[in-house]
């Protein structure tokens, strides 16, 4: 094999992991330029505190993190002395109990701590300010430069060119391709750039026309002179690294003095362009001049919970630059639009080697098969999203919410509302409660409905599930199974796959038969090529080389298109059309006096096309919520009038309209998985449960001959459990004290009167009657396993 020649952008922690990684591999034609001096470059690596706190509520956080730490410790480039996070309110303790049961659920040691405990592990704590403490005994202290310069020496052994002071100009491409990289020294040739520029990365990803979502914010950290309570400490740290996260601080010893930084201040955003070089920098690029008044609060806030500060004076401080994402996440992977130009981009130290092995793994083998990569895929946001004011808006209120409380179902505040559905100003009327879905206004229920409760027992969950619920989220839900309703479904990515190829395209492509009758509907899966799911689909046969594909979201499209020969041609359709999913015993009495289709012919999983009144329609007889009825699409200008053809047609049958939250309820009774939540990239569909979606005799498809190998090899399961209280997601299970798996998706089922959850168990453990807790906050749920599908297992009321 042809080992090509790679080009990495930036010689901070991530390019120095990437060239480390790769050169381990076996890949020795790698260049690392850096406009700066190497190892101290100038970015966000050479200033970073190195604070690394690796709980995370995303287990690819997490386990980037937890490698970070581990091969920081091997480079000798890590203090573990420990990490301590305080509350100093009751909501900040309960909030504790949650990150605690992430820990356990992802495999990090964590424990909690009265606030004794905690002034016990940091003395310089007054205990009477805290309420107790979660401590994490492999956190600690990254020393980023160090981490640098010896990534990049083990590189350099191997063969890998580092050159400090190149300028990058350009990069050069050809055909679609990259070329070279153009610096102020001369030309690189390269098959492959990766883009690792940390606060630069937007201004060298429009080198090729690619804008990163990518926001550089400052953020202040502060020196103090001596502290008494530190005076004579001749090692650097000792304690641990401290969060007081109610007062979006942190805190960290160097020797005698006190580190404070401090997320509390307005937004203070800078342009890439704006960011001045090596040379014209005062100290560094990524350090700008300390703003004082912006950190009174922190240091008064900081008196108050470390008394010792109260005779110490804060001596220096920077404004440093970091990257802000619209979502927290790190950006990596390949342009959509240029082959061979890849991005590593917004990671900090704390998941820097972990996005080093990742980037490193994808480009040598063709797929990440250490992390789950779906949550960070560069390619994974709507157009909307990369909008310049969007990136900017998200960013600034991300650094603010940096150490907020955020709730599962908190939507984004702005901005808003950015994409609404035709049926909008009917779910006004109906004074729907709307949450956000990729930029859609959804409703998650209708205070409209409220007459429904009477007569209804509906259960209050306890208060973290209480948020963003309503008792008529159950009135809906039971509604739906008693009579007819109607759920906008717009939000659900639509793309259109045509053309001379499109059969045998989607047959590569898909773990289904899709080459079926015009009208049939197919479930399945698109897999990596390790066999891993990367999304789970529905595809229509509406013509002889015309397939609408229900899918995820934009990776699904960015995964088509990578895929297709020139013959097929695919489109995302979703924003000039819309769905409304018409469900319950009572829906063909609704639909069928309105269309020309024979509603009674059309057998569950077929499609057709008619009208419904003066609308045309698409009608593919499927059902998230195990009811009879039809997902009806028409185009957006239509959108409107059908919901009102429906909605006046219906009033004699007693329609509704239901939101979100009672369809959860309703697909978790059925069984039904979510991607993105019940299973990611690192499941197979055995695993799943989604075997049956599973083709293997059809021929060739992505991921087949991996799967021969995992089929026989299941040593997980995804679960379903009962419980009596209602649980929200990403919490431990444990078999007695171990901790055995995690919760995926969870709710109320209103219509079997217990609680829902999924779950990833051992294998051994997923058989059905068996007994596990769910480690809630500060306490622990029975929970006990349960055949699937809780509802309607012979699936009369769908095929009826």
């Amino acid at each position: 094999m042809t080992v090509p020649s790679v080009v990495i952008i930036g010689a901070g922690v991530v390019g120095a992991a990437l060239a480390d990684e790769l050169s381990a591999r076996g890949w020795t034609d790698v260049t690392v330029v850096d406009q700066g001096d190497v190892p101290a470059t100038g970015g966000s690596s050479s200033h970073a505190p190195g604070l690394v706190f690796q709980i995370n509520g995303s287990k690819t956080m997490t386990e980037m993190a937890r490698y970070t730490v581990e091969k920081f410790v091997e480079l000798d480039s890590f203090h573990q002395v420990g990490g301590l996070e305080v509350a100093t309110t009751p909501k900040r303790l309960a909030e504790l109990h949650r990150r605690h049961g992430w820990a356990t659920a992802w495999g990090i040691e964590t424990h909690l701590l009265t606030p004794e405990e905690c002034a016990a592990r940091h003395s310089l704590l007054d205990a009477g300010k805290v309420l107790g403490g979660l401590h994490i005994p492999t956190d600690g202290l990254a020393k980023a430069v160090k981490a640098v310069d010896a990534q990049l020496t083990r590189a350099r052994e191997r063969g890998v060119r580092v050159l400090a002071r190149h300028e990058v100009l350009d990069v050069r491409t050809e055909g679609g391709r990259v070329a070279a990289v153009v610096t102020d020294q001369g030309e690189i040739p390269a098959d492959i750039v990766v883009c690792c520029a940390g606060i630069w990365g937007p201004r060298v990803a429009r080198m090729v026309g690619m804008n990163l979502p990518l926001t550089p914010l400052a953020h202040q950290l502060a020196w103090t002179g001596q502290v008494p309570g530190l005076a004579g400490q001749t090692v650097e740290c000792s304690r641990p690294i401290l969060r007081h996260q109610d007062a979006d601080l942190y805190f960290r010893e160097r020797f005698d003095t006190l580190g404070i930084g401090y997320y509390g201040h307005r937004p203070m955003p800078i342009s890439a362009d704006d960011i001045l070089s090596v040379d014209e920098a005062e100290v560094m690029p990524s350090v700008l001049t300390f703003t004082p008044d912006d950190f009174a609060e922190a240091w008064s806030e900081t008196q108050e919970l470390l008394p010792s500060t109260r005779s110490a004076k804060v001596e220096e401080g920077i404004n440093g630059l970091f990257s802000f994402t619209t979502d927290h996440l790190p950006l990596m992977g390949e342009s959509p639009d240029v082959k061979g130009f890849w991005v590593a981009e917004a990671v900090w130290v704390t998941h820097s080697a972990g996005v080093g092995r990742a980037m490193a793994e994808w480009l040598v083998d063709g797929h990440c098969t250490t992390f789950d990569l779906h949550e960070c895929d560069v390619n994974r946001f709507e157009p909307h999203q990369v909008a310049p004011d969007y990136v900017l808006a998200r960013g600034c209120q991300n650094y603010v919410e940096v150490y907020d409380i955020i709730h599962p179902l908190q939507p984004m505040r702005e901005p808003r509302p950015l994409r609404t559905s035709p049926f909008h100003p009917r779910q006004q009327e109906l004074s729907a409660a709307f949450l956000e879905a990729s930029g859609w206004e959804r409703p998650q229920w209708y205070a409209a409905n409220a007459p429904l409760l009477s007569g209804r027992d509906i259960p209050t969950p306890g208060d973290w599930a209480a948020r963003y619920w309503s008792p008529i989220v159950g009135a809906e839900a039971q509604a739906t199974r008693e009579g007819v309703a109607m759920y906008d479904m717009t939000a659900l990515k639509r793309l259109e796959v045509s053309g001379p190829g499109a059969v045998a395209f989607l047959q590569r492509l898909t773990t289904g038969d899709v080459d079926k009758s015009i009208g049939s509907v197919t479930y399945c899966l698109l897999l990596d090529h390790d066999g891993g799911i990367r999304s789970d689909v529905t595809v229509a046969r509406l013509g002889a080389q015309e397939f609408q594909v229900g899918a995820n979201g934009n990776l699904d499209l960015d995964w088509m298109e990578r895929h297709r020969p020139a013959d097929v041609f695919v489109r995302d359709i979703t924003a000039g059309t819309c769905c409304v999913g018409v469900w319950g015993p009572k829906a063909r009495d609704l639909v069928q006096p309105l269309t020309d289709i024979d509603l009674t012919a059309l057998r569950y999983f077929r499609g057709a096309r008619g009208y419904i009144g003066n609308v045309p329609v698409t009608m593919l007889r499927l059902s998230y919520v195990g009811e009879l009825g039809w997902e009806i699409y028409t185009t957006s200008d239509m959108g409107l009038k059908l919901w009102d053809t429906l909605w006046e047609a219906g009033r004699d049958h007693g329609v509704i309209a239901a939101g979100r939250g009672a369809f959860t309820s309703l697909r978790l009774e059925k069984g039904y998985r979510s991607f993105g939540t019940d299973m990611t990239f690192e499941h197979d569909p055995y695993e799943a449960g989604l075997g049956f979606a599973v083709k293997l005799d059809k021929g060739d498809f992505i991921g087949r001959e991996a799967l021969l190998a995992r089929k026989e090899s299941v040593t997980r399961r995804l679960t379903c459990l009962l419980t009596d209280e209602v649980v929200m997601g990403k919490e431990p299970v444990y078999d007695g004290e171990r901790p055995v798996g995690y919760v995926t998706s969870a709710a109320y089922g209103y219509t079997i009167g217990k609680g829902v959850a999924y779950a990833w168990l051992p294998a051994s453990l997923a058989d059905p009657g068996q007994a596990v807790q769910i480690g809630y906050f500060d306490r622990r749920v029975d929970a006990v396993v349960a055949e699937e599908p809780l509802f309607d297992p012979a699936m009369t009321r769908l095929r009826g």
